[in-house]
């Protein structure tokens, strides 16, 4: 079964999807204006008033932390490890580049999930790919499509990866058994995903910035103490992606096709950009400016914070370690952990399993909101069936927690790679629209106004609008 998923994974990966996410990037990058680079100030601008504005309902704040909250998880420790180990040093330039321009794609993908966005029975709103491809697109099927793949991957696959990070951690540090941990797993999970979306928000509101921060601010001690090696490490990083560093071998097609391969996988995995994800966060929010291209400022530096700065200490942790052996075994979490012992002892391991905890536990509870949303969009009634789904959730919560880690991770690229391609399909379909909302928001802002959409502007996109939210 393992040879049969790697060789479907294989093909997804090395044959269609690192082309069309590299195409996604680079397209909506250039008819953006760079946007991602030329408005990085004005993202940054918007990201501090984004608490404001949200007198009901969920605010682009909280939204931005659900959607840190299922970015930073098991992909920023362990995935980062398996990028390593797998691809060498050079994987990491591609989880860069990868990063940089799907943040243009998150931007798109944002702004559409916004403009398409629904009111659920209890007055929150819900969107996503799948509303924007029914909506949008008039493609229902689509929608279906999309919402099923999701479902897998989010509420149920990826939920098994970040609890199957948390029990390997807990193993090292606290020789803890992976059962027990997944039974307490099961427990804290199921006391928040039953509280609902408004729970889920408040809880990763206050809990992403802090492990955020607590993570870094230890990185950051070790980068600063190891400040004479990191341009060798930075060198070691562009020469592996180039395939200088394996000329000598003469296998330098390979090495190069690896670090990307691997780059670009755990880099989506962690950052979602263009896998439509972050989107049905994004699509919960009240945004501060009320239009829909205020949250793709916000969701964009979700973007950078994930891939550039957090999985970037990471790599800097391990590859200042020297830990990184080709045969040496260690991979994923294990080899984050031991990297962080070699720098500060053996209490490195117990605060990487209790970082891994934080990040990968906000994960799970901000993933099963993805599949929750698009589980109504399948079903308006699912309301009624949703506790045999949350029941179903925690069931892969304990599987993940005992389950062999290779097993996982192919799943979990499977069903990650068929969300993207459909999602990515839908954006250059929608292109046009997300072109025009864009530009909607610059031209206010030129003209000194506090952007708002005023969808008459655009009557072709009026009329596929749902009633009661952007038109009366």
């Amino acid at each position: 079964m393992t040879e049969f998923l790697n060789i479907i994974s294989g093909a997804l990966w090395g044959h269609v999807l690192i082309y069309l996410l590299i195409a996604a990037g680079v397209f909506f990058t250039i008819r953006l204006g760079f946007i991602q680079f030329a408005q990085f100030p004005y993202m940054v601008k918007v990201m501090m008033h984004s608490r404001e504005g949200a007198q009901n309902g969920i605010s682009s704040f909280q939204a931005f932390c659900t959607s840190l909250a299922a970015r930073v998880g098991t992909g920023n420790m362990a995935g980062v490890g398996v990028a390593l180990y797998l691809g060498g040093p050079g994987a990491i330039f591609w989880m860069w580049l990868i990063a940089l321009i799907g943040m243009a794609t998150s931007f798109a993908e944002s702004c559409l999930a916004q403009l398409y966005k629904v009111k659920d029975d209890e007055g929150n709103f819900r969107g996503g790919p799948a509303y924007y491809m029914e909506l949008g697109l008039n493609k229902r099927w689509m929608g279906i499509l999309f919402s099923l793949c999701l479902i897998l991957a989010f509420g149920l696959v990826f939920n098994a990866v970040q609890a199957n990070s948390i029990a390997a951690a807990f193993e090292v540090a606290f020789d803890i058994p992976r059962h027990v941990m997944g039974v307490a797993l099961v427990a804290a999970s199921g006391l928040i995903i039953f509280g609902g979306l408004k729970t889920i928000a408040r809880f990763a509101e206050l809990v992403v910035p802090l492990m955020a921060v607590a993570y870094l601010l230890l990185a950051l001690y070790i980068c600063a103490i190891n400040i004479s090696q990191l341009p060798d490490v930075v060198a070691v990083i562009i020469k592996s992606a180039m395939g200088i560093e394996q000329a000598g071998a003469g296998a330098i097609g390979y090495a190069v096709m690896q670090a990307m391969l691997q780059g670009i996988k755990r880099g989506l995995f962690s950052n979602e950009a263009g896998m439509g994800s972050a989107a049905n966060a994004a699509a919960s929010a009240t945004p501060n400016p009320n239009h829909p291209a205020s949250q793709g400022y916000v969701q964009m530096l979700g973007v950078f914070v994930d891939t550039i700065i957090i999985c970037s200490a990471t790599a800097a942790l391990i590859l200042l370690s020297g830990q990184l052996e080709p045969n040496s075994g260690l991979s994923g979490i294990e080899l984050t952990q031991s990297a962080l012992v070699e720098h500060v002892g053996e209490w490195g391991a117990t605060f990487i399993a209790i970082a891994i905890l934080f990040f990968a536990f906000t994960s799970i509870v901000a993933n099963y909101s993805y599949a929750e949303t698009n589980l109504l969009f399948l079903d308006q009634h699912a309301k009624k069936r949703m506790t045999v789904f949350r029941l179903c959730v925690l069931a892969m919560v304990m599987f993940g927690s005992m389950s062999e880690l290779g097993l996982v991770w192919t799943l979990a690229d499977i069903s990650m790679g068929l969300m993207a391609i459909v999602n990515v399909v839908a954006l250059f379909m929608l292109h046009k629209v997300v072109l025009w909302l864009a530009k909607d928001y610059r031209k206010q802002l030129k003209a000194g106004k506090t952007p708002k959409l005023d969808p008459s502007t655009n009557p072709e996109v009026a009329k596929t609008l749902p009633k009661g939210i952007w038109t009366k």
